[in-house]
């Protein structure tokens, strides 16, 4: 098995947010979804103190299969907001280590 790393960059617009608190709760919501259905982890990388726009990191390990849940990670996010826009990059353990 060839060990793998799946970073999934998402920058979402948060068009129905009317404020950072609102865009707080929303994004405490969905990144508790992807780390309990996918096994992610999750951090908000970008756009903290704006309300309608944020970008999210996700970490996916795993063998081949990663780019699968990562496929599912998109699917989870575009069903909750809708306007979202997504990086992928697939790194194999070889890649990691230079």
């Amino acid at each position: 098995m060839t060990p793998f790393v799946c970073l999934l960059e998402i920058r979402i617009h948060l068009g129905e947010s009317h404020d950072l608190k609102g865009k707080r709760k929303f994004l405490h919501s969905l990144k508790a979804g992807i780390r309990q259905r996918f096994g992610a982890s999750v951090a908000e990388i970008d756009g903290h103190d704006t309300w309608q726009r944020t970008t999210l990191l996700c970490a996916l390990v795993g063998d081949g299969e990663v780019s699968a849940r990562a496929d599912e990670v998109e699917r989870f996010v575009l069903a909750r907001c809708g306007d979202a826009v997504f990086e992928r990059d697939l790194l194999s353990l070889e890649d990691v280590r230079g």
